[in-house]
């Protein structure tokens, strides 16, 4: 059963005189207890699917058609104080930057308590305890000591277990992690990634993993959905998509990684940027960087279609 499924959801934002399609019909499906990865450059409309699941676009964003179907109710038809109850709760989400997200003047103990006093209509006192078993369950040391400090006197890697210890507070059905490896050195993130994998197993939790770093997918998620100028281009299983890419650009961004096991010393650079999402290129989006486009690229959209291994892939010339 899913406990999440999008189905063709567009987030557009308007830019001056101008309407940017951050987001234009993307669909997937997430499963009880399954982590899927969405990935793609910067400005292929990653964290604009979270912030729609979640509404919270701003108020120059604005949904435009599709459906989150969430447990078997449709968000988008949600109350703005349904919403509220559900966000939080039951789908919660760690920024890429948490020193944005945490109060600086309140203790990082306190703010958990409250998250938890919210939503389980406690008063902050009666919430407090368990503020500190979720500091224990993010493996912060000294938890008692931790929660009586302010996030400016924490290092970024625990002010992200913070996030973390927030985002589990209320043991939520699905978690949303947007980048959230961002800004920390390469050991604390393999310890932030072991964390999540423990605490996504633990208490049962769906994840949605926003990224763009492969070999965080490769260890953490069972599905990944690949995106490029707002719409998702390859979906299928991360052994299937890594071991036989399909789509070119995804065989561009697996060839631009560093492989400490391969013989090959080719570096592939990835060559050329996503596009002005106010000023698509007709047809594909992807056609003005893709060797293998032809006129028919340049002429038609294709759409997600699939092929073997259930994968779909949105290409006229899919690579098999």
């Amino acid at each position: 059963m899913s406990v999440l499924e999008v189905k063709d959801l567009s987030t557009y934002y308007r830019r001056g005189s101008s309407i940017v399609k951050a987001v234009d019909g993307v669909s997937f499906r997430i499963a009880k207890g399954e982590a899927l990865a969405l990935v793609g450059e910067s400005g292929s409309g990653k964290s604009t699917v979270a912030r729609s699941l979640i509404n919270l676009i701003g108020e120059s964003g604005r949904i435009v058609k599709g459906e989150i179907v969430f447990e078997g109710e449709d968000l988008l038809k949600k109350s703005k104080e349904d919403m509220q109850e559900i966000r939080g709760k039951l789908i919660t989400i760690i920024f890429q930057n948490p020193y944005t997200f945490l109060n600086p003047v309140i203790p990082v103990g306190t703010q958990i308590a409250e998250v938890i006093a919210l939503h389980r209509k406690v008063k902050l006192r009666e919430a407090y305890p368990e503020a500190i078993q979720k500091l224990r369950d993010v493996r912060i040391p000294q938890p008692e000591t931790t929660a009586k400090k302010y996030p400016h006197q924490l290092s970024g890697g625990m002010r992200q277990r913070v996030m973390a210890a927030m985002a589990i507070a209320n043991n939520p059905h699905l978690l949303i992690a947007d980048e959230p490896t961002t800004g920390l050195d390469v050991i604390t993130q393999d310890e932030f990634m072991t964390l999540l994998r423990n605490l996504k197993s633990k208490f049962n939790m769906s994840l949605l993993l926003i990224t763009h770093d492969l070999a965080i997918v490769a260890e953490t998620c069972n599905n990944v959905a690949i995106m490029y100028a707002g719409k998702v281009v390859e979906y299928g299983s991360v052994s299937t998509i890594f071991s036989e890419p399909s789509h070119p650009y995804t065989q561009l961004l697996l060839q631009s990684i560093s492989r400490i096991d391969s013989k090959e010393s080719k570096f592939v650079v990835a060559t050329g940027n996503v596009p002005d999402l106010t000023n698509l290129p007709n047809g594909c989006s992807f056609h003005p960087r893709c060797p293998y486009a032809t006129q028919l690229c340049t002429d038609k959209v294709p759409n997600l279609l699939e092929m073997e291994n259930g994968r779909l892939v949105a290409c006229w010339h899919p690579q098999l």
